[in-house]
């Protein structure tokens, strides 16, 4: 949430301040500890008290309220940085004027006092603004506190219900369940049937599984031994053909051609293409438009190559002139307890107790394996309680159910209502990054850490905190892993672009960032601004 991570970012601001050798501004005393205590009380306020509701158009209207006086405590602060900055700048100016003239004329001068005056008024009026956000603060953490009396007497404050990560793995195997008969069926598709270049799609809504699908298949052993060149590419609703011509390229023939033009690397594609036997998968087509300016760089030299597509499109097919596609369904009641199971457990046994409320969670994600895996990653983090797993299930039961993205979209949304506070900031910044893009790792730790994401823990460096929160999102399946590293850690990472939509939902609500593109209206107060390039 906004809220939490605006808190987590202040006390950043406020401890650097105070252990800076030499602090561009001195804050009160007393002003620090106000708003060192008023931060903590509210940090902990909104993990103990703020429950997770699923089907709320508008944020939280207190959430709001702290949010807002969070960031105009932040712009009080760094504004005093900057004029100070500023002011010192002009002084040594001044300085150095005076010393030039001394040496000089050897006369004594002095600096104009308005210089000093304006120091002065400066500190008094930052002390003014900063005591009035303290004031504001101080009335949210009244209202708060009301709130919390009033819960203790409700009923007693539960536990956090987030159990820390101790598995040793750094990352989840892809779980596939309830498609083997479909991957089999690709597969003699791929190795059998007519010599002519063949287009296979695979169909079906987001989140059926059609990715998971494609990477099994092109990481199949068979497959490997069968085609002399595999390569990836992924496309989505908007893509940069001379940029996915040079991916394929690179993949086939693994020179780098970053001077070549559009149709260069087409042609260049085609040559290298041909005479072998190849496998290329296009994950992610939103239209015929892309494979038609594409085609031509596919040769069909009738020795069994292979094109896979992925795509939400069921018409695609006949567009594409072939008559052969794979359609993903939905998981029967078996497949989708299996994969439950799986995600929750491992190879754990199931706790008799949970089985009921189980089964009846897995029965309203309707077989669709994105919301399985998805809230299996949430419960997998949760402690196993019935009382924890009926509030998922009651809020599953209150979801309008559709055959759609948006009842999937509903589904995904309970994953992010239910993460911890300190990971809500991390996961709803993935939006930022445009859609179906490869992360790298490293880049995404070092942007949670300066963003002032990471709340402290004790005798952990920030790279460490970052590694665990990362870790925590790809267990929740909230963070896909796109390629590993040497040692088995995440190197490039991505997002599945439903939980994407939920992010950019979540943003719009809170006002955590404006996309400019998406909405062009007033930004004066937006705290941060996101364009997409539009290639």
């Amino acid at each position: 949430m906004a809220a939490y991570g605006a808190l987590v970012s202040l006390m950043h601001i406020i401890d650097r301040i105070e252990k800076h050798p030499s602090p561009p501004i001195s804050i009160h005393k007393q002003q620090v500890e106000s708003l060192t205590q008023n931060v903590t009380f509210l940090q902990d306020f909104l993990d103990a008290y703020i429950s997770p509701v699923v089907d709320d158009h508008e944020a939280d209207p207190l959430e709001r309220r702290i949010a807002d006086a969070v960031y105009a405590a932040e712009d009080v602060i760094e504004s005093q940085i900057v004029l100070q900055i500023h002011n010192q700048s002009r002084i040594r100016g001044k300085m150095s004027s005076f010393i030039n003239l001394f040496r000089a004329r050897c006369k004594c001068t002095t600096i104009d006092r308005n210089e000093f005056e304006l120091g002065v008024n400066a500190s008094e009026e930052f002390y003014h603004d900063l005591q009035q956000v303290i004031e504001e603060m101080n009335l949210i953490k009244k209202e708060a506190m009301e709130i919390a009396a009033a819960a203790q007497l409700q009923t007693k404050v539960s536990s956090s219900h987030v159990v820390s990560s101790t598995s040793s793995s750094s990352v989840k195997e892809s779980k596939m369940v309830g498609f083997v008969e479909v991957l089999l069926e690709v597969l003699d598709k791929l190795s059998g049937g007519q010599l002519s270049r063949q287009i296979i799609p695979i169909m079906g809504m987001g989140g059926t599984g059609k990715t998971t699908l494609a990477r099994h298949v092109f990481q199949h052993a068979l497959v490997k031994e069968h085609f002399d060149i595999c390569a990836w590419t992924t496309i989505s609703q908007t893509y940069n053909l001379k940029e996915t011509l040079r991916e394929v390229l690179f993949q086939a023939s693994g020179h780098s051609s970053s001077d070549l033009s559009e149709g260069e690397l087409g042609l260049r594609l085609y040559q290298y293409l041909w005479g072998w036997r190849y496998l290329i998968i296009m994950d992610d087509i939103w239209s015929i438009e892309v494979w038609d300016k594409m085609r031509s760089s596919f040769p069909d030299c009738n020795n069994g190559s292979r094109i896979v597509i992925t795509t939400r499109l069921s018409n695609l097919t006949s567009q594409l002139g072939e008559s052969y596609g794979v359609g993903m369904k939905f998981l029967d009641k078996r497949s989708s307890w299996d994969l439950f199971c799986k995600t929750v457990f491992g190879g754990e046994s199931f706790p008799p107790e949970l089985k009921k409320i189980g089964k009846n969670i897995v029965a309203n994600c309707k077989g669709l394996p994105l919301s399985i895996a998805t809230i299996g990653g949430l419960l997998a983090k949760s402690e196993r309680t019935r009382e924890y797993w009926a509030r998922i299930e009651q809020n599953l039961n209150s979801i309008v159910i559709t055959n759609n993205d948006e009842f999937c979209l509903k589904i995904l949304r309970m994953s992010y209502t239910y993460l911890p506070n300190y990971l809500k900031p991390c996961f709803l910044y993935m939006g930022v990054f445009e859609e179906d893009r490869s992360i790298r790792a490293s880049m995404l730790k070092k942007l949670w850490v300066s963003e002032g994401f990471l709340k402290p823990a004790s005798g952990k460096c920030w790279e460490t905190i970052a590694e665990e929160y990362l870790k925590e999102l790809v267990d929740r399946n909230l963070i896909l892993v796109d390629e590993l590293g040497f040692s088995g850690n995440v190197k490039f990472c991505k997002i599945h672009d439903l939980l994407r939509d939920v992010c950019l939902k979540e943003v719009e609500k809170e006002r955590f960032y404006h996309i400019i593109e998406k909405t062009p209206s007033v930004i004066d107060k937006e705290r941060r601004r996101v364009v997409f390039k539009n290639d």
